[in-house]
């Protein structure tokens, strides 16, 4: 036990553990360093760059800071600077022949945050997937839909599908397909759905409400009421408003129909004859009764 404590005290005092306990310090030093630079500079820089840019610049002064501490950590060590830069590139060759999609992500993603045609807090839709954008990083998009479920995009996904951003400007049009019964005074309609925006302190009033008479349904007439919103108003007017029609239209008598069948034999035939039940019962039995009658075969 003796000769173990002294060994250890040895070494305590040796060179390699100086060294050892240098690089350990500096290690240290680093990351705690690298988030407190890379914090300072965001809190400086925050009103003057975008979610995605802060984001982008943060991680690239956390990663250098940390990277030069770690180097000056490993030359404590006694690792030379060149052998490192040599097997940094015979690694970097090794993984990029071995994950060839991840360099295609990767590729991929310095083009979607070079192009930036969506930023971290837009609204998107990728196919039929529809959500908040989280993060744009350089192997994947990260998005949180509507029902708070966390996906993963990779960029080459990005890249060679069609993107929708819904929140790109900041106004948006909402169409409404409306049909009413074909009785209806087709301009008393559209004075009703324009009272109905009028009224609704969401739609803006610039651009100006549409209404567009489309055509002749099977069972209604068919009509488009366009109204502009704020982005971040979208979803309530969407909600809102199909109530505000249907109080509407209840309240002046129009009529919303719903699919039905007409029968239309021609004026020049004559009429179809139409039994109702309880009479079709009462001929079988009259009927009935006279085949049972006596004399009758």
């Amino acid at each position: 036990m003796t000769e173990l404590l002294n060994a250890f005290l040895t070494f305590i005092k040796s060179q390699v553990a100086a060294n050892l306990l240098r690089a350990i310090i500096i290690a240290g030093l680093g990351f705690a360093l690298s988030r407190l630079v890379s914090a300072s500079v965001m809190r400086a820089v925050g009103r003057y760059v975008d979610a995605q840019q802060g984001m982008i610049l943060r991680r690239v002064i956390y990663y250098l800071l940390l990277m030069l501490f770690m180097v000056s950590a490993l030359r404590e060590l006694g690792f030379s600077l060149g052998a490192l830069l040599g097997a940094a590139g015979v690694l970097s060759v090794a993984i990029g022949f071995a994950s060839q999609t991840s360099a295609s992500n990767l590729i991929s993603g310095l083009f979607l945050i070079g192009e930036r045609s969506f930023q971290v807090g837009d609204l998107v839709q990728v196919g039929g997937t529809t959500g908040e954008v989280l993060s744009i990083d350089l192997l994947s998009v990260k998005l949180r839909t509507f029902d708070n479920l966390y996906v993963r995009i990779p960029n080459e996904t990005m890249i060679k599908s069609e993107v929708t951003t819904l929140t790109r400007f900041p106004i948006r049009r909402l169409d409404l397909q409306i049909g009413v019964a074909y009785k209806e005074n087709v301009s008393r309609v559209r004075e009703v759905l324009m009272g109905v925006a009028d009224g609704n302190p969401l739609c803006l009033e610039e651009p100006r409400p549409r209404f567009f008479f489309v055509g002749f349904g099977d069972s209604s007439l068919n009509m488009q009421f366009s109204l502009w919103v704020k982005k971040e108003n979208f979803l309530e007017l969407k909600t809102g408003i199909l109530e505000e029609i249907k109080v509407a239209f209840d309240r002046e008598k129009i009529e919303i129909p719903f699919p039905h069948i007409s029968i239309y034999a021609g004026s020049e035939t004559t009429p179809l004859p139409v039994l109702v039940k309880g009479e079709i019962d009462v001929n079988e039995s009259r009927k009935a009764a006279v085949d049972l009658s006596p004399g009758k075969e």
